[in-house]
């Protein structure tokens, strides 16, 4: 027990390290990546507002999936499965942080828009010294992959996964029920529509977009597994804690979970 205690804090320290390291990240600045004044023309994209800004991304790749494992703790009591759940999805977010900042400062692709942010009235001096606001000028130097996309896939791709597990879509109790799979795959369509809106905002290159949602689904995949079976296990609604053959667990294993 004690053994176990000693780990969990260690996990808990891990993840606030990785939260910590990845806001200070953000305030880093990228390399600085020559851009020849012939080439400007292709971040002449109009500088607009985010379809998705902050305010509203943060919200929805935190209180989504936590809304969800609160729900699952509601209705089955396990705590083990709420805790792996949290581990799970907290390695996910804080790894695609540091991992996407880092990426980003190495690379320094300029965004689309970085002419607009770097000159704000749409005259180039000669030096090409930016006389746009600074931290503008610094996060359009920050296009390559997509943190939008990435966290996106990361959090609610764990989240689709966690559903698959949880109403075994892939076994046979859950093989043929559309609406299971349906559901599983919501939080996967909110990613993509997230992603997709960051090169409708001329804020990311469509590659960005793409390699950032590779990454995000992988972590999320990864860590996914860190903590619950495949899919395609008989128990692949309990986490690797409640694997345990107990008369309880027993009884989880043949319980369908009504969330829908």
């Amino acid at each position: 027990m004690r053994n176990k205690t000693i780990h969990l804090y260690l996990e808990v320290i891990i993840r606030i390290i990785l939260v910590v390291t990845f806001f200070k990240l953000e305030t880093v600045e990228p390399f600085q990546r020559k851009i020849l004044a012939n080439d400007l023309w292709n971040y002449r994209y109009p500088n607009r507002e985010s379809y998705v800004p902050i305010t509203i991304l943060w919200p929805i790749v935190v209180l989504i999936p936590l809304s969800i494992f609160i729900l699952n703790l509601i209705i089955t009591r396990h705590v083990k499965d709420f805790k792996s759940a949290l581990l799970g999805y907290s390695l996910s977010f804080g790894l695609n942080g540091v991992i996407i900042d880092t990426i980003k400062l190495l690379v320094g692709r300029p965004r689309p828009d970085y002419f607009a942010r770097c000159w704000p009235d749409g005259v180039m001096n000669s030096e090409q010294v930016c006389t746009g606001e600074y931290w503008s000028v610094i996060d359009g130097r920050k296009s390559f992959p997509s943190g939008h996309s990435s966290f996106s896939f990361a959090t609610l791709g764990f989240l689709s996964f966690y559903l698959m597990g949880k109403l075994r879509i892939f076994s046979e109790e859950g093989r043929g029920k559309s609406y299971r799979l349906i559901c599983c795959f919501l939080p996967l369509k909110t990613a993509l529509l997230i992603a997709i809106s960051r090169t409708m905002d001329y804020h990311h290159w469509k590659e960005d977009v793409i390699v950032g949602s590779l990454i995000g689904l992988l972590l999320a995949y990864l860590c996914y597994r860190q903590y619950f079976p495949s899919f395609s296990s008989k128990k692949s609604n309990l986490c690797y804690e409640l694997h345990e053959r107990t008369p309880i667990t027993d009884e989880l294993l043949e319980k369908d979970i009504k969330w829908i």
